[in-house]
């Protein structure tokens, strides 16, 4: 098997309270939104896409803030700018950060999303002329129906596509979507933090090592090491069952490594498995 080249790659930061990330049974259950807890309590953190430079194709997980966050901040993000605000330096948008590489948006075979909200699925309208751009049915059957949690203009335009999760015993819920067919690329399916939230596995098929990316499952290892699940859950015992899962990944001696999307001590790096 050819080697696989992962990229890690931020598109800006996000400023939030620290309820969001890590959430403590001693928070009141609006902490997360920052409201009325005053500057000491902000965090600013990554928002990181990966691209997977694979034998099969250009794998492209997850992108970020959209340019529009640079002028028109409060627009683009409607009333979540005020739980979550997006710092977006030049060059760092996730169709910046592929042309750096070489790469145009239509050069990727695929665009998959890990879940729909903001810092996740704001820059489907600059990587709109991918191949192909998917994500989770259950992501995209609670996603379609809540305007809260969601923004809906991010995919205006685009042509989203589900994936199908199956049974095959991987993750805490035992299911999980093959891209590839070969066990290479593998999103498992962790629901907590959303409904539809899938982790990615990236695996050399040969030596069985791989990368696992844990999406929002958890913020940054701190998360799995303190047993701290998230702010913001759609079901928080879920989510707790998500973070054991990673915890108990993490420790297999043939994961290599495991990322966290926010991690604020995670430098952007490329990573052959």
């Amino acid at each position: 098997m050819e080697t696989i080249k992962l990229h890690i790659l931020h598109t800006g930061t996000v400023i939030v309270d620290e309820a969001l990330p890590y959430h403590r049974d001693t928070d009141s259950p609006i902490a997360w939104t920052g409201f009325l807890r005053g500057k000491k309590h902000r965090m600013e953190l990554p928002v990181s896409v990966y691209l997977i430079e694979h034998p099969k194709g250009l794998v492209l997980i997850d992108t970020g803030w959209h340019t529009d966050n640079r002028h028109r901040q409060l627009r683009n993000l409607s009333f979540q700018w005020f739980v979550n605000k997006a710092v977006l330096p030049e060059g760092q948008t996730v169709h910046e950060q592929l042309a750096k590489l070489g790469y145009s948006p239509s050069d990727i075979d695929a665009v998959v999303l890990s879940h729909l909200h903001c810092d996740h699925a704001d820059g489907l309208r600059l990587v709109k002329e991918a191949k192909k751009i998917l994500v989770s049915e259950p992501e995209w059957q609670t996603a379609k129906k809540d305007r809260f949690k969601y923004l809906h203009h991010e995919w205006k335009g685009v042509d989203l596509q589900t994936f199908t999760l199956t049974k095959t015993g991987k993750g805490p819920q035992g299911m999980s979507y093959d891209l590839f067919g070969d066990g290479s690329i593998e999103f498992i399916w962790i629901p907590g933090h959303s409904d539809g939230l899938c982790a990615t596995t990236i695996k050399n098929t040969q030596t069985g090592r791989y990368i696992l990316l844990t999406s929002d499952a958890g913020y940054s290892p701190k998360n799995w090491e303190e047993n701290l699940t998230p702010g913001v859950v759609s079901d928080r015992e879920k989510a707790r069952e998500a973070l054991e899962w990673v915890r108990q990944t993490v420790r297999d001696p043939l994961c290599q490594a495991a990322f966290a999307n926010h991690d604020p001590n995670l430098d952007e790096q490329v990573i052959e498995i």
